[in-house]
């Protein structure tokens, strides 16, 4: 299932899929033009979404829901898809408390794949016209996206406290 939405304070648009689906991983790199390399983020509203994609659990107690939205890397475990972690040993993970990312979390008992919705270097969709413009009927499902701050997030690899943006 690939759908948009808009987390509040991260992208005016969200293209989204289960982390544990290669075809819905693989069908957003394609829609997004993005190069398997970079990775992909994850979303949930709890950290009991992320058990089974790091390697030190315990490192989980330390993410948090921040007024600036973080994204916190951890070792990810081996199971963890290559087109997920991209050319990294990491997982990007980020808590958040938008609601309908809460909802369909515990819907399918699992964290959401987040990107923005755009070609790879191009504007992100700010509403339901240039989503369908930009992605031409290839979506499965759109919400249509709301005002949002488009905040950059900070990134920190919680391994070694490195601050990366």
């Amino acid at each position: 299932m690939t759908f948009s939405s808009l987390p509040p304070h991260l992208f005016s648009a969200v293209l989204s899929c289960l982390p544990d689906s290669e075809r819905g991983l693989r069908r957003i790199l394609q829609l997004k033009c993005r190069q398997t390399a970079k990775g992909l983020i994850l979303l949930a509203p709890d950290k009991r979404f992320f058990i089974d994609f790091v390697e030190d659990k315990n490192l989980l107690n330390k993410l948090k829901i921040a007024k600036t939205p973080t994204t916190y890397l951890l070792k990810s475990s081996p199971n963890v898809s290559r087109l997920l972690r991209g050319n990294f040993d990491t997982i990007a993970l980020r808590l958040t408390d938008n609601n309908l990312i809460s909802q369909l979390c515990k819907a399918t008992g699992s964290a959401l794949v987040a990107t923005s919705a755009n070609i790879s270097g191009k504007p992100v969709a700010g509403s339901l016209l240039d989503l369908r413009m930009i992605f031409k009927g290839q979506l499965d499902f759109c919400i249509s996206p709301k005002i949002s701050d488009n905040m950059a997030s900070k990134i920190i690899n919680l391994h070694t406290g490195e601050r990366l943006r």
